[in-house]
């Protein structure tokens, strides 16, 4: 019997699907833009009363897609094994869950820190004035910090990143299993990595209903959606090699869910009057992108990438 890597292996050496491949891009790419549409229609854009909900929902799009592909268009006989939702190798997945569930915070954080010393990101690690700011702005935030101090708030939010896979899991999923678990497979006949660059840009392009409305790049709306396609591209080599190595979406999906619950560390080291530029600080800026890169690069070094042993 294949396990799920030898699966994966497997479908290289096959033609590539065209059939479900556009189809599962034009679905996930319509559904993106049509969820999004009633942001687009009103001048409040991100502020709309119904974006709280649009947001999360988009990230249904490509789960949505996939399943249409698999059911109506180009039908698996194994949908778990094909797509990943297994669990993988028993003797492997326990650490890459693990590395996943930790590892994405500290890169987050690693490169809030680093453009602090380069200088792209001021912060105040002793009274957390931005977010005592921010905070002060709110009539229930100010409220907050009469009763809780803001080093206790500090430590809260912190401490909230390291759950944060397990509530964000539910929307991680709607994407990944889209992704890495339908498409990063399906590209693998042009090799592992033509598949995982492709995959990681198509994801990107993905976000351009939310990201030419100033999502995660607010400062830069002419370029946002070029920063966006970077930062998708390396990210997607690290969550594809996950799903490469291990047979299984799920490291990928605790990644993606980790990194959404930590993204917003930004703001609670952040000194008053800080306008983030997302751009060049943190994650998703070339400070988080040079971070990126050594991962990548370690995992080449490694021999770990591209993946050439079963899992």
């Amino acid at each position: 019997m294949k396990t799920a890597t030898q699966n994966i292996q497997s479908t290289s050496q096959q033609n590539l699907d065209w059939n479900g491949i556009i189809a599962f891009i034009t679905i996930a790419f319509l559904l993106a833009w049509t969820i999004a549409s009633p942001m687009w229609f009103n001048t409040d854009g991100l502020k709309h009363p119904l974006a709280p909900y649009l947001l999360p929902l988009i990230m249904f799009a490509p789960s949505i897609a996939a399943f249409i592909v698999l059911r109506w268009v180009s039908p698996e006989a194994d949908i778990k094994t094909a797509t990943g939702l297994r669990l993988g190798d028993k003797n492997t997945w326990p650490r890459y869950w693990l590395l996943c569930w930790l590892g994405m915070p500290l890169l987050v954080l690693a490169a809030l820190a680093l453009s602090a010393l380069f200088g792209v990101y001021k912060i105040d690690m002793e009274n957390f004035s931005g977010l005592q700011q921010m905070l002060a702005q709110k009539e229930a935030g100010a409220t907050l910090m009469e009763s809780v101090s803001v080093k206790w708030l500090v430590a809260i939010q912190l401490g909230s990143i390291l759950v944060a896979p397990i509530f964000n899991l539910i929307f991680s999923l709607g994407e990944e299993w889209g992704w890495r678990g339908y498409l990063l497979p399906k590209l693998l006949p042009l090799g592992q990595w033509p598949a995982l660059i492709i995959s990681g840009g198509i994801w990107g392009m993905w976000h351009l209903p939310v990201i030419l409305l100033g999502y995660n790049y607010p400062l830069y709306p002419t370029i946002g959606w070029l920063l966006m396609l970077i930062f998708c591209i390396l990210l997607g080599i690290l969550f594809g090699w996950t799903r490469l190595a291990t047979g299984s979406i799920w490291p990928a999906v605790i990644a993606h869910g980790a990194l959404n619950g930590a993204a917003g560390a930004i703001n609670l080291f952040a000194a008053a009057d800080y306008t983030a530029d997302t751009a060049q600080a943190g994650i998703t800026g070339w400070v988080g992108w040079l971070l990126l890169l050594c991962a990548i690069g370690y995992l080449i070094y490694s021999k770990r990438l591209p993946v050439r042993e079963v899992a």
